[in-house]
């Protein structure tokens, strides 16, 4: 049995903890002991984002001083796994003592879809049937982890019908701080985003990043329900 420790992420912890619920129940479905180490903090990401290296240098510690005791790390987002496993090397690259540690934590962290599938081999013990699911390439998960087939992937194995968008991998227009910033375009975009899935009937506009969802709910309306993957995937549990 793999111990596996749970990085929930800010989003999910503060706003959505479903999701988070959802992934300790496939986790430990799976076979994994799932631990939620609780010195656990933001990844740093605003920080590193905005230009403030000091800060998220800070939290890139921290964060390794939590992480290190387990086998693996998980993530209910592409976003945050992008964080720990690309930039964290990068930002403490040139501190003795944290630059190996980096590195390390990098090769075991995981997005969730990606450890379910490439790592476990994850076999649902049902499927859900008769729902259709486009699924929305979140710009880290796509353009920085290259995960583009792990998620959709699960989403097949879970007994769901996908269907794809005109471009399934245009941005949703959250984009952390660019949606505070600008407004007015980052609105543009997910209207954009959601017409596209529209289009296709499906039932479910999945992603696999709080972010995303959480701009594309905040537009949607009643046009297509949002979901985040974990909470797809948790449904075939119980299907």
């Amino acid at each position: 049995m793999q111990r596996v420790a749970l990085f929930v992420t800010c989003l999910v912890d503060q706003v959505m903890p479903e999701i988070g619920i959802a992934t300790v129940r496939l986790l430990r479905a799976a076979g994994c002991e799932v631990v939620f180490p609780e010195a656990q903090t933001c990844c740093g990401q605003p920080f590193f984002n905005s230009g403030f290296r000091p800060e998220a240098r800070r939290l890139a510690e921290r964060t390794i001083a939590a992480f290190e005791p387990f086998d693996a790390v998980v993530a209910p987002s592409g976003s945050c796994t992008t964080m720990l496993r690309v930039e964290y090397p990068h930002l403490l690259g040139d501190r003795p003592g944290w630059a190996h540690r980096a590195r390390e934590l990098a090769a075991k962290t995981y997005e969730l879809s990606e450890f379910l599938t490439q790592v476990l081999d994850w076999d649902p013990p049902r499927r859900v049937a008769g729902v259709r699911v486009a699924y929305h390439d979140s710009c880290h998960m796509c353009r920085l982890l290259g995960l583009r087939e792990p998620p959709r992937d699960a989403l097949r194995r879970a007994g769901y019908d996908l269907v794809e968008m005109q471009e399934p991998d245009r941005c949703c227009g959250f984009g952390g701080l660019f949606s505070v910033r600008m407004p007015e375009v980052s609105n543009a975009m997910t209207a954009e985003k959601l017409a596209q899935a529209t289009d296709t009937g499906a039932h479910v506009l999945a992603t696999a990043d709080p972010g995303c969802l959480m701009q594309m709910r905040g537009l949607a309306r009643e046009r297509v329900r949002i979901e985040h993957i974990a909470t797809l995937l948790a449904a075939s549990l119980e299907a």
